[in-house]
């Protein structure tokens, strides 16, 4: 059984790109459009990993993933922050919050589909936790 992905952008030639992209790895991709519509895709679907855009109207990504990551129920879904915000505070922010990763709009698709299997194969169970404070640790030296 294939992995089921969910991919949250108010763009639609993104969510395009990124089901093609994806479909084409051999992932089932499920769409959702704003922050509400990905949190009742999430209780419905149960994907196993989140792509996640920040800038959408309503509920943005920032609150997405707060939610997400505060509820028992959906706190160990892997989300990938992907998002036109490209400032290393922004990045901070989203690992701080619990991604498993921070991917920049524009994004090269096979970069992405590198990303999301490094985020669902981790070699060892500790590996998102520890490459996201490897992450983390690496943006702050670099705002110093």
């Amino acid at each position: 059984m294939s992995a089921k992905i969910l991919v949250v952008d108010d763009e639609p030639d993104v969510l395009l790109l990124c089901r093609v992209n994806l479909e084409f790895e051999g992932y089932d991709v499920i769409e959702a459009h704003d922050g509400e519509e990905a949190l009742r895709r999430v209780v419905e679907d149960r994907p196993s990993l989140v792509l996640l855009d920040v800038m959408m109207p309503g509920l943005d990504g920032w609150k997405v993933l707060e939610m997400l990551k505060s509820d028992e129920v959906t706190r160990d879904i892997p989300v990938i922050m992907l998002t036109a915000k490209v400032r290393e505070v922004d990045q901070i922010q989203g690992l701080s919050a619990g991604a498993a990763a921070y991917v920049t709009k524009p994004f090269n698709p096979l970069a992405l589909s590198t990303t999301v299997k490094e985020v669902l194969n981790p070699e060892r169970p500790e590996d998102p936790q520890l490459k996201r404070r490897q992450m983390l640790e690496k943006l702050r030296l670099i705002q110093s």
